[in-house]
């Protein structure tokens, strides 16, 4: 666990990307690795990768390295991916359907178990043959019930933005710790509700930004 009471958000989210190039390492049985090798495969300096570890700990050994397996397990245990989370998906559109078939949840022990939409039964079941089953696909009325039966922790919106915030409340009310929003719109929930939101525009506006100044 973390030595400082606060961590840098972008330390959070190369940790991640320090965990992918763990993973490719150990695919190609590496057994030890060098802040220097591993500063190089996730595109930032050493400095840098020694600085976001000690956040939590020592965990290399000096003039060898980290071994690899062992710095994995770790970045799963401070990331909170050493078990599995369940999670729903809520708008079954063209985006909602492909994280149904995101094969590489599985790899980071995220597994979805349910998904819902608005639709009327007939279209749900259409959708379900589109996308190959992964999952049931039920009418949004079911949520709250099928949350509370599947032990579901985390949402995932995927709606048009009108109907972000109503479904946001819906988990909230269906007592999810976390909820993942891609809706255009953003949502809020309380404090004890953690939340994040994603916008691809606002990712493209800060790319355009660095390309053109």
């Amino acid at each position: 666990m973390a030595k400082y009471a606060k961590i840098p958000e972008a330390t959070v989210r190369r940790l991640s990307n320090y965990l992918k190039c763990l993973i490719d390492l150990e695919s190609r049985s590496e057994k030890v690795a060098s802040s220097a090798l591993i500063a190089n495969l996730c595109n930032v300096n050493a400095p840098q990768v020694r600085k976001d570890f000690a956040y939590f700990g020592e965990f290399g050994i000096r003039g060898m390295g980290y071994n690899v397996k062992e710095l994995k397990r770790h970045i799963k245990e401070i990331l909170g991916i050493n078990r599995e989370w369940r999670i729903a998906v809520v708008g079954i559109g063209n985006m909602g359907s492909a994280l149904l078939v995101y094969k590489d949840f599985l790899k980071q022990n995220y597994k979805i178990v349910a998904a819902f939409d608005i639709v009327p039964e007939k279209v749900i079941g259409h959708i379900s043959e589109r996308v190959g089953k992964p999952v049931e696909i039920l009418h949004i009325d079911r949520l709250k019930e099928v949350i509370k039966a599947r032990n579901v922790e985390i949402g995932i919106i995927t709606t048009p933005p009108g109907a972000a915030q109503t479904v946001a409340d819906l988990l909230i009310d269906a007592n999810v710790k976390g909820i993942l929003n891609f809706s255009p719109a953003p949502v809020k929930t309380p404090d004890h509700v953690k939340l994040r939101n994603l916008f691809f525009t606002s990712a493209l506006d800060n790319l355009v930004y660095y390309m053109t100044n």
